[in-house]
């Protein structure tokens, strides 16, 4: 007589098929359960005057608050920076003449600036004294008639 094809390894394996199987099924069964927590008022949070989160809808005497318009101030206060017109001092950072650019660290507020060799007036080199002005480029703000002090 032949023997059996199962072996002892076989079936414990399925075995834990089965059981893993099972086992998925029961926490797909929980899951479920567990997810029928109501209607969508159950699932909302409110956020209160203080900016915490809370369960309960805001009374409605809460709600309304008077605001003066006119203490409002929709303007931005204008800083030093802004002033691009300003001839401005500062020193040569750095500065390659064969390819013609540096950058310039404004006095005062160690700004730095790029500069185009374009934009000088005579000749700068490293560590000299400048005055310039900067305008506003796609980058960012860059020297331009840059001039060589003393």
């Amino acid at each position: 007589m032949a023997r059996s094809q199962k072996t002892f390894q076989k079936k414990e394996r399925e075995k834990k098929k089965l059981q893993k199987r099972k086992g998925k099924e029961e926490k797909k069964a929980l899951r479920k359960e567990n997810s029928k927590s109501g209607s969508l008022d159950d699932m909302m949070v409110y956020v209160d005057e203080n900016g915490n989160l809370i369960d309960t809808p805001p009374k409605e005497k809460d709600k309304t608050m008077e605001i003066d318009a006119s203490q409002i101030d929709v303007s931005t206060p204008k800083s030093a920076s802004d002033d691009i017109d300003a001839e401005r001092r500062g020193k040569v950072k750095f500065y390659e003449s064969s390819k013609g650019y540096g950058f310039i660290i404004q006095d005062g507020s160690n700004d730095e600036f790029y500069v185009h060799g374009t934009n000088v007036v005579g000749n700068i080199a490293e560590n000299d004294k400048v005055k310039f002005k900067i305008e506003k480029s796609e980058r960012g703000f860059v020297a331009i008639n840059v001039s060589k002090i003393g």
